[in-house]
């Protein structure tokens, strides 16, 4: 398993993210060929290295040839659409745009795809957020883990006046988003920043136990007298005692895809239920219900991030009956989890072991693990499933923390 921190210190813009990913080892040349598949005249991009308090730091910039700098999410929605991109990067492109358009929305009162980008439709903008996209894909993480995010303090000038930092685009943007104390008086976090963050992180919280291979830095355009104005991107394997599925504790935000339906077959609907979970459902289900006209029929839920939300009700729409689909917005509570190895004699079973204010309060076998040893030990797997439960435990008693 591979795992991606994003330490934000002194907060996060498109192009910090994009330097620390180049420093860290994704190819700028492939990442330069992936962008020119984008509709547009000219990309002009300069990579530099420049020093941040002693720091060698990666610069990410990108010269604006163009005149036009308002977009609406339609335009770059058609944009991103019609170009030659892959798929995953279409998507990861696509829904950090629409998390800016449902944001500055909001704010306006208005429709996300009536949103004029201002700022963030300029081509620099656009190259910052599907340059994150690209690398990302190329990166491949499994998890993506990323630090409170600080916001500085101050006013900023923008298109729409001078407005108090945070810009209220960047704080809609990251509710839901465990925010970092700063009393710095500049803007610390952008709207871009925020929108890539918030779009690619699976959670949020201090450097996780891990095994680091490479470490990368990304400046950001001011060099301030106080703190080092970089990102850090910190790429690795989870270590195998403390793998922690980290969650946002209350603001995890998730998307729900309900549907019901009384005309299809239970080969169709179990069907659909593996597509789902191929296409990154985290879960999903099929409840009894009575319809209309006392029928009998079938609420289908799946549970998913936001990214993978357009591609979920797709494959509703394509695989079932559903001729209309419900969608919206939760936040989940999650307790904090380790995976523990512990020996039997059956063979080594993986347990997952939840925790509530630092008490462990759930123990829990793999299955897989599991059944794969009854099978070959030949065995019931009642057996192996207490064999591995109370090895579990006795470990919890031999130490402090699992």
């Amino acid at each position: 398993m591979k795992m991606l921190y994003i330490d934000t210190p002194m907060g996060i813009s498109g192009d910090m993210f994009m330097a620390g990913m180049i420093d860290l080892g994704v190819d700028f040349k492939a990442v330069l060929k992936e962008l020119k598949k984008l509709p547009i005249d000219k990309i002009d991009i300069s990579i530099t290295k420049e020093a941040r308090h002693s720091i060698s730091a990666t610069c990410f910039r990108v010269k604006n040839t163009e005149s036009r700098h308002h977009r609406t999410f339609k335009d770059i929605k058609g944009l991103i659409k019609k170009s030659a991109l892959s798929a995953d990067v279409k998507k990861i492109s696509t829904a950090t745009f629409k998390t800016i358009a449902e944001a500055e929305g909001k704010i306006h009162g208005i429709s996300a795809d009536k949103v004029h980008f201002h700022e963030v439709g300029a081509m620099d903008s656009i190259i910052d957020i599907v340059g994150s996209a690209i690398a990302v894909t190329a990166l491949k993480p499994d998890i993506i883990i990323a630090s409170p995010i600080p916001l500085g303090s101050g006013w900023a000038t923008t298109m729409h006046g001078t407005l108090p930092v945070p810009a209220p685009a960047t704080l809609e943007i990251l509710r839901g988003v465990p925010i970092a104390s700063s009393n710095a008086p500049f803007e610390l976090t952008t709207p871009t920043g925020a929108a890539i963050i918030k779009t690619l992180a699976t959670g949020f919280g201090p450097l996780p136990a891990m095994t680091i291979e490479r470490v990368g830095y990304g400046a950001g355009k001011k060099d301030f007298k106080e703190k080092a104005n970089v990102l850090r991107a910190v790429i690795g394997a989870p270590n195998t005692e403390g793998e922690h599925a980290y969650a946002r504790s209350g603001q995890n935000t998730i998307k729900i895809i309900e549907t019901n339906i009384d005309d299809m077959t239970p080969q169709t609907a179990g069907y659909l239920m593996e597509r789902l979970f191929v296409a990154g459902a985290l879960d999903a289900y099929i409840t009894p219900v009575q319809m209309k006209k006392s029928r009998p029929g079938i609420l289908i839920t799946a549970l998913c991030k936001e990214a993978s939300a357009e591609k979920l009700v797709d494959i509703i729409f394509s695989e079932s009956t559903s001729i209309g689909i419900r969608t919206h917005a939760v936040e989940r509570l999650c307790l904090e989890r380790k995976i523990i190895s512990v020996p039997t004699p059956y063979g080594k079973i993986r347990v997952k072991v939840s925790y509530l204010d630092s008490k462990a309060v759930n123990i829990q076998p793999e299955y897989d693990d599991c059944r794969i040893n009854a099978i070959k030990k030949n065995v019931p797997l009642r057996a192996v499933t207490e064999a591995a439960l109370s090895a579990a435990k006795i470990k919890k008693l031999r130490c402090d923390t699992i």
